[in-house]
């Protein structure tokens, strides 16, 4: 098998905040190289690198908004994170939880940090990802999955360290989520001077997150903290070696080659179907959520 090519890496663009209680460095679509149709299925990707908040009796976060068309998913690497949703949904991701909603046809969300972790504060580090739904799949029934850490298939690399599978697979292992399209989600924990290979099909679209210490890709690209790599869509395997323990976010999906018509909350195939999605949020067909 060919080997898989690094195109760019990225360092964060200064952070903004969402909401009061998100601080996050944007990649996906913000970054020239990065945009949703390169991206494709993956449409967003905010990235809240460690920050610390005070304590607060009111917990911090996003008030109610609405989504169509997509899926966010929510990965929970410091803190807790409250979050319900319209459709019925919610509950608390802790440390090393994936929250995995499907707004499909339309939710209203709100998400903020949980109640008694927001009293105490701390350290905040987490991932949130849009993930795109193609065109016959964007007005089905929203659904949620709740994934704790204990849920994820876990594959033991030895004194290398392990990959915990979140969607798809990695070397047989399949991860708990259920995706509509291929996707392939998962953290790459390893231990300094530990090293694994990947392998995913050419065409897919494949990066990766660094979200503690620094490695090295391919034997010959390093990948510090905080920063992003795309890979080329040429060659299947690549590997990743730690220069010291490390946590790497990867992410790899199918392209849905659909038009993607992107209009703030909504990400839809066309704009008469986001005028729709405003006519719709507007008369309260995304159901009651109380703020």
């Amino acid at each position: 098998m060919a080997t898989k090519k690094i195109e760019i890496v990225v360092s964060p663009k200064p952070a903004h905040f969402v909401g009061d209680g998100f601080r996050v460095h944007n990649f996906i679509p913000g970054v020239p190289g990065l945009d949703m149709k390169r991206m494709d299925p993956f449409i967003m990707l905010d990235y809240n690198s460690k920050f610390h908040f005070n304590g607060s009796d009111r917990p911090r976060g996003v008030g109610v908004h609405p989504h169509r068309g997509f899926e966010t998913v929510t990965i929970a690497y410091s803190g807790k994170v409250e979050h319900h949703d319209s459709a019925g949904g919610g509950g608390v991701i802790g440390e090393g939880d994936v929250q995995w909603m499907t707004a499909a046809k339309g939710v209203l969300h709100k998400e903020y940090h949980e109640t008694e972790w927001a009293k105490e504060g701390g350290i905040f580090q987490m991932v949130q990802l849009w993930v795109n739904l193609p065109a016959k799949d964007k007005m089905s029934c929203p659904k949620y999955q709740a994934i704790e850490n204990s849920k994820m298939e876990r594959v033991d690399l030895g004194e290398n360290g392990y990959i915990e599978v979140i969607a798809g697979e990695y070397d047989g292992h399949k991860g708990p989520a259920s995706t509509f399209t291929p996707v392939h989600m998962m953290n790459a924990k390893l231990k300094a001077g530990g090293k694994a290979e990947f392998n995913f099909p050419a065409h897919f679209n494949t990066a990766a997150l660094v979200i503690e210490g620094s490695i090295i890709i391919n034997e010959e690209e390093a990948v510090k903290a905080d920063h992003f790599a795309l890979f080329k869509n040429e060659g299947e395997t690549f590997t990743i070696e730690a220069k010291q323990d490390a946590v790497v976010l990867i992410i790899s999906g199918e392209p849905i080659n659909e038009p993607i018509y992107p209009h703030g909350p909504f990400v839809m195939n066309s704009r008469e179907e986001i005028m729709q999605a405003f006519e719709d949020f507007n008369t309260g067909k995304f159901g009651y959520l109380e703020d």
